[in-house]
């Protein structure tokens, strides 16, 4: 077959279709019985907020396309319009499923727990009543800003993802009943949504904010009678379009484009179910919205507020015990950090080991005398980051530091404007991406004068220099003083900071440079033994699956007879089990507590097997529109220690979802099975080996994989 085969429609998965798919995956977590009820109103809660994005991020760029008349199909033959009737169609579907989730099961779950949330304020009892209208006075009445429509007052800025309230009002002395007016006011964010109502000692009574204005609503519109008041709120375009080769000044067109976010195209609109029918059609004329994208809600909007009662404190009980990440065993020990890269390069395995190392790293090379240079990448930082701390401190201590910070990292564009203007205060050289390209790579390079000379020590990353999310996305890390990749990083920084591009690279493979034609190639070598009745084996374990040029290689190794798993937490366009196509590949993803984010590659090249990790996800973005690094691991033990952790996840029967030839991803029977959640797995392992760092790991393994790698 023609490698061309490969490429028919019929064989991909549209990629936003592929998402829902995964937001419905995390859904799942939230209707499972069997988790800690606080951990289901968590995973509800991450559901919303994932909607959001996917409405203010690929909804809006759909739109744009249809805007601009684009028909082109996507790799599974749909079109921009296609795509977004579709989408529609399984959103609301999505959305009645969410609140089904939310009215029948968890709310009786919660009040049976001893937690009620009062979902409508006529609900209230007298004495809850009183509490509420005085809360009301005293608290929100004072900070709210009511705002009519008429012919000297036209219809307000709508803040995008804002709480509304609605209104119909008429004068009170208009004789008229038919003669309304429109009104709206903001549920200010700057209170809290959730409040307590002081009852029953055995029971804990909380009311929405919206809830309580809707109440009292009335006081704020003296001369008028209230006709209906419902909540709502709309989400917009937030897709930034910068054009960086005009742009003189990126720092500045990225703040502008900042501000255009508030007042973007409205896609998506949200209404209460009862809402009167006159009120919703207001809306929908002034918000210009098409009915598919009117959303009829039947509960709270916005279910992100879960995250906030996931919170409240006294229900231990019903939470997920909370994970304390365990001490690395190689950084265990009174040396300096360097000492410890010296001894041998050290494998990190975020959250479920400390990403402290990191930190210290970082730290120790700030105030360390020896220590002449330090340069990194920064895509997304915490907001109190201790790594930023260290760079102004070493650019104060004299050090050169250079730092790129990427502008461009899409919703984190204002928090590091803040971070680089600062570093530029401390002294430190700061980059700001590179035109028409995000740098997603994850680099650390710290240059010391040793005794036998310069040496260079490098931290290389799947995951962000972010010491919050280290703790909730599994991750994993290189710490090395190797020399071939201290050159490359050398290189690496060379070229963000000017033109120099090196000949020929040692150990690191870059996009948009060359990483495509890389992984290729090792999909092919694969395929190549395969054809030669050789063991062939490819295992990738990434965030999506999307790329044209990489899917068909895949199925071109699984057509030779290559044994292909994949472990792709989110999108994927690939499908299994096509006949001579795809029935050699399989496809899981991992849905926890700990958001999979790792990207680890291995083939298993004749017996010769090879390990490699890096930032990028096999996408067209990644691999040709972003900065990306994939590294390798050569160490042995450490090459062990990776295959490990990809063989226990191809064997989890209790957080992975199969992807079926139909295209629905199913749990695992796990009847008669050793039960293998990966996640809880590594977390006690990680634990074990920081209590025993001498001994071997897998003496404390409570279970071994089936079939080894290769």
């Amino acid at each position: 077959m023609e490698q061309n085969d490969y490429k028919k429609p019929e064989y991909y998965m549209n990629r936003e279709l592929s998402w829902i798919k995964f937001n419905d995956r995390v859904l799942s977590e939230a209707r499972d019985k069997s988790i800690p009820l606080f951990e289901r109103l968590k995973f509800l809660s991450i559901t919303a907020s994932n909607l959001d994005e996917f409405y203010m991020i690929r909804v809006a760029s759909l739109k744009d396309m249809v805007h601009a008349e684009y028909t082109k199909p996507d790799i599974a033959g749909m079109t921009p319009s296609q795509q977004l009737s579709k989408i529609s169609e399984e959103l609301h579907e999505m959305t009645a499923l969410q609140y089904s989730t939310y009215n029948r099961s968890l709310l009786p779950a919660l009040k049976q727990q001893g937690l009620r949330i009062i979902t409508y304020h006529e609900d209230l009892t007298e004495e809850e009543g009183k509490f509420v209208d005085k809360y009301f006075m005293e608290n929100v009445y004072p900070v709210l800003t009511p705002m009519a429509v008429d012919s000297s007052r036209p219809f307000p800025l709508i803040r995008n993802k804002t709480l509304n309230i609605a209104a119909l009002l008429v004068k009170k002395e208009e004789k008229s009943r038919e003669e309304f007016e429109f009104a709206t006011v903001q549920v200010p964010s700057v209170l809290p949504r959730i409040i307590q109502i002081p009852g029953k000692k055995e029971e804990t009574t909380v009311i929405l904010l919206e809830e309580i204005i809707e109440r009292n609503i009335q006081s704020l519109f003296l001369s008028y009678d209230i006709i209906c008041a419902h909540p709502y709120r709309i989400i917009r375009n937030a897709d930034l379009t910068i054009d960086e080769d005009e742009a003189a000044d990126l720092l500045k067109e990225i703040q502008k484009q900042l501000k255009r976010r508030q007042w973007g195209e409205v896609i998506h609109l949200e209404v209460e179910d009862k809402m009167d029918k006159r009120l919703l059609k207001i809306l929908k004329r002034e918000f210009a919205m098409q009915e598919e994208d009117i959303y009829k809600i039947s509960g709270p909007l916005d279910l992100t507020f879960l995250m906030k009662l996931y919170g409240l404190d006294g229900y231990k009980s019903l939470k997920a015990k909370p994970h304390v990440p365990a001490p690395v065993p190689e950084t265990m020990t009174d040396e300096d950090i360097f000492t410890q890269i010296r001894g041998g390069d050290i494998l990190l395995h975020h959250p479920f080991q400390s990403f402290d190392p990191v930190v210290n790293f970082v730290r120790q090379a700030a105030k360390d005398p020896d220590v002449l240079a330090i340069k990194q990448t920064l895509y997304r930082v915490s907001g109190n980051s201790p790594i930023i701390a260290a760079l102004a401190q070493a650019a104060e201590n004299g050090k050169q530091v250079s730092v790129l910070v990427e502008l461009k990292a899409r919703f984190d564009e204002e928090n590091n404007i803040v971070w680089a203007k600062m570093l530029e205060k401390a002294g430190c050289h700061v980059i700001y991406g590179l035109v028409g390209l995000k740098t997603h790579s994850k680099i650390t390079l710290v240059v010391r004068r040793e005794e036998d000379g310069i040496r260079r020590y490098v931290h290389l990353g799947t995951g962000n220099y972010n010491d919050a999310t280290a703790k909730l996305y599994t991750d994993m890390g290189l710490l090395t003083c190797s020399e071939a990749i201290g050159e490359d990083a050398t290189a690496v920084f060379n070229m963000l900071s000017g033109y120099s591009e090196p000949l020929s690279w040692h150990k690191l493979a870059l996009a948009p440079i060359w990483l495509r034609d890389r992984f290729i190639s090792l999909i092919r070598r694969e395929t190549q033994h395969a054809k030669e009745k050789k063991p062939a084996r490819i295992i990738a374990k990434m965030n999506s699956l999307c790329d044209q040029d990489i899917i068909a290689a895949l199925y071109e190794a699984s057509a030779a007879g290559v044994k292909v798993d994949l472990i792709v937490r989110g999108i994927c366009s690939l499908k299994t089990g096509i006949p001579k196509v795809s029935e050699n590949i399989t496809v899981r993803s991992i849905v926890g507590n700990f958001l999979e984010h790792s990207r680890i590659f291995y083939f298993y090249n004749n017996g010769q097997e090879e390990i490699y990790m890096g930032s990028a996800d096999w996408m067209p973005r990644n691999l040709d529109k972003r900065v990306e690094i994939l590294f390798p691991v050569e160490n042995e033990t450490l090459k062990q220690e990776v295959i490990h952790i990809l063989q226990v996840q191809l064997e989890d029967n209790v957080k992975a979802h199969i992807l079926n030839k139909k295209g629905s991803y199913e749990k695992i029977d796990k009847r008669g099975k050793i039960l293998v959640d990966s996640q809880m797995y590594f977390c006690e392992e990680a634990a074990s080996r920081a209590v025993r760092p001498a001994e071997d790991t897998a003496q404390s393994r409570v279970f071994v994989p089936a079939e080894p790698i290769g």
